[in-house]
């Protein structure tokens, strides 16, 4: 079974310039309790998950190559 995946587009990064970048995308993980404070976990430029304003992405579905093509980058 594949896993479902998460994507979104970083739309705004107030004082994170250097973990998150305008208009770039990045893998979103599941986090219901992040959800309920209108946060999401996102996989930043460091390659570490870390929790984000919500307002802050545009969730975004890709075709699965893509996807893959981005979990290989973002996970190597």
């Amino acid at each position: 079974m594949k896993t479902i995946r998460h994507f979104a587009v970083c739309i705004r990064n107030d004082e994170y310039e250097a973990s998150l970048e305008l208009r770039k995308i990045y893998e979103v993980l599941e986090d219901s309790a992040a959800a309920k404070h209108d946060m999401v976990r996102i996989i930043d430029e460091e390659g570490e998950d870390y929790l984000y304003p919500s307002d802050w992405f545009l969730a975004i579905e890709l075709p699965h190559k893509i996807e893959d093509a981005i979990v290989e980058l973002t996970h190597s």
